[in-house]
């Protein structure tokens, strides 16, 4: 007898299951405060995030009028790392309805997956101190793997790790990058609308956009019929 592979549900972490912003900004900030720059803007800085921390130190200092050296930029981006892992939950907090959501989700017999660009011990840190770890059966860094997304891998081992199938997957992501592993996989991709991008939500090109997770299972539910018969 063939047994039907479940449905897995991948998602980001910053910016889509998590509001990381408050603890990722304060450790851009402790890094360049000794540099005489003054802390970022929130609304500009958050649209940083998605490139991950380097980036948000080399934008932050370009728009301070810096012109950074390379090893300037790791040694700031070490700085960085041990400031942010040791302030990872201050702040951060899921965004309203997740862990309701995560919830009905698995008892309806899907498979729940992290799939981030996040280095892979700091995923863990985070989801652990947030007490989400128990949510989900596989969490992967973008540090798991060879190459991070955009490239396919590291959503197509996270999907085989749950037990699952590309087939009967969808991918939930905040960034052009949650949609075009989304796309190299043939996966159907949800975005949320409330979390760290450059380009409109509505622009992504996600097959789905949400602005809360109570809607996220009737999105789901267009996209992956068979999450009812799991």
């Amino acid at each position: 007898m063939t047994t039907t592979p479940p449905p897995v549900i991948a998602f980001d972490l910053d910016g889509t299951l998590v509001d990381t912003a408050p603890d990722l900004l304060n450790a851009l900030d402790a890094v360049l405060e000794p540099l005489g720059i003054a802390p970022s803007d929130r609304a500009v800085a958050r649209s940083y995030i998605g490139g991950g921390a380097r980036l948000m130190i080399e934008r932050a200092l370009t728009s301070a009028g810096h012109t950074p050296e390379d090893s300037q930029l790791r040694e700031l981006n070490q700085h960085f790392l041990e400031h942010y892992a040791a302030h990872i939950a201050v702040g951060s907090r899921p965004y309203p309805g997740t862990v309701a959501t995560l919830e009905s989700l698995a008892a309806q017999g899907a498979q729940l997956a992290v799939c981030t660009n996040k280095k892979e011990h700091l995923a863990r840190t985070l989801l652990d101190q947030l007490d989400l770890t128990r949510h989900f059966r596989v969490i992967t860094g973008g540090d798991t793997y060879a190459q991070p997304k955009p490239d396919p891998l590291p959503l197509t081992r996270s999907v085989e790790l749950a037990g699952g199938t590309l087939q009967r997957a969808v991918m939930v992501g905040d960034s052009r990058t949650d949609i075009a592993v989304a796309r190299a996989c043939a996966v159907p991709v949800i975005a949320v609308s409330f979390g760290y991008t450059e380009i409109p939500p509505e622009e992504l090109g996600a097959d789905h956009l949400i602005h809360h997770y109570e809607e996220l299972e009737n999105a789901l539910s267009a996209l992956l019929p068979s999450l009812q018969d799991a």
